[in-house]
């Protein structure tokens, strides 16, 4: 991996004049959660993938984390690694920042890949998200793990792998005390600046999550595909949270057609 300036660590992939594809990982993990994706993009794309400030090698987060912050970061990633725009694709807080980012660079958003992300939540699930953040504060990221692994992965995959739990665990459970619960706030609180946005979003925009992702489910993705004009929702069926890592052909195989199409189009 290689560091920008501002401590972000990031890697660069595929042919240098294919088209740009950013991704950005979601909350407590890492830019390693691209590693199923990547191989089906990284022939044909220019593939950039970072850690988000706080998380895997970048620093801390250099001002209080929101998402205009994590924008920020994008921004100037892309400057650094002399980038003019991009698609973004983004996961869980990952889809969260992307949609901040469309919002205050819409000349740099080619599209958007949205992956398992959350629309506005009901009281129940907010209060839910919320005590997570608590318990995250007063214990840390090891306190909600094994409660996440099972909201990401199905049981049967779930037992069947626990190579790849023990990877997603220790990626979750390195993410510093004090950091990990002010990251965590921005999922839970930063959903009020992305629902319905004024202007609308107005680039090619692909949604999808799994029909069992039960807090990113498919009525968020259908409801961020309105308020987005042509976006295109899709719901995979059988899978939860992380779909990209259990059964990553059916998260990429939609993804690379989304990708070939806006070249077509170009």
């Amino acid at each position: 991996m290689d560091k920008a300036p501002d401590g972000t660590a990031y890697t660069l992939r595929g042919p240098a004049a294919g088209p740009v594809v950013v991704m950005i990982h979601g909350l407590g993990l890492n830019e390693g959660c691209w590693q199923w994706t990547t191989p089906a993009l990284s022939d044909r794309y220019r593939v950039l993938s970072y850690d988000l400030y706080g998380h895997g090698q970048s620093g801390p987060p250099p001002d209080t984390p929101s998402l205009s912050l994590f924008s920020k970061q994008l921004g100037a990633l892309l400057d650094h690694c002399g980038l003019r725009s991009a698609t973004l694709v983004g996961f869980s807080l990952g889809g969260m920042i992307v949609r901040r980012f469309a919002q205050d660079a819409p000349d740099r958003t080619d599209a958007l890949v949205i992956l398992h992300s959350p629309h506005k939540r009901s009281p129940a699930a907010q209060e839910a998200i919320l005590k997570r953040v608590e318990q995250a504060r007063h214990d840390g990221a090891q306190s909600t793990v094994e409660a996440a692994l099972e909201r990401w992965f199905t049981d049967d995959f779930r037992q069947a792998n626990p190579d790849m739990m023990d990877i997603v665990r220790g990626w979750v459970t390195a993410n510093p005390i004090d950091i990990y619960h002010t990251i965590y706030r921005v999922l839970a609180d930063g959903i009020d600046e992305i629902v319905d946005p004024t202007p609308p979003i107005a680039c090619p925009t692909l949604v999808i999550t799994g029909d069992e992702d039960y807090g990113n489910g498919p009525e968020m993705t259908h409801a961020i595909a309105a308020e987005i004009p042509g976006a295109r929702p899709v719901v995979l069926p059988g899978l939860r949270h992380m779909a990209l890592a259990e059964d990553p052909a059916a998260v990429n195989t939609p993804i690379r057609a989304f990708l070939d199409q806006l070249e077509k189009s170009a």
